[in-house]
């Protein structure tokens, strides 16, 4: 099984925004803030599922965990086109993903 990484859902999500071009925001920089608001509309999906149906059920239960992962989905999906607002390359997220995660792994 391949990994889906970030470089094939920067792409898929510029496919989206040309084939949408003439409906959807365009990616800029003025609009980054805006893809951020939406984004955190979906983490708030996200959250309500577990919420309303608990950690475990959501997790085990069929549609539940569809409609879950589903909101995860988009969740990146606006998180991608965040990056791509901002110009933010797969690599520049590795690297500081890379160094976050060296001064996490030393914090305690």
């Amino acid at each position: 099984m391949n990994d889906f990484g970030i470089v094939e859902m920067q792409e898929m999500q510029k496919a989206l925004q040309e084939r949408y071009k003439d409906k959807w925001e365009p990616i800029s920089l003025d609009v980054g803030k805006n893809k951020l608001l939406w984004m955190i509309g979906e983490v708030g999906e996200v959250i309500d599922i577990i919420k309303k149906n608990g950690p475990q059920r959501a997790t085990e239960d069929t549609e539940l965990r569809k409609a879950l992962v589903e909101e995860m989905a988009d969740v990146l999906m606006y998180y991608n086109d965040v990056m791509l607002c901002y110009e933010i390359s797969a690599e520049e997220l590795k690297n500081a993903y890379t160094e976050k995660f060296k001064t996490n792994m030393e914090r305690w």
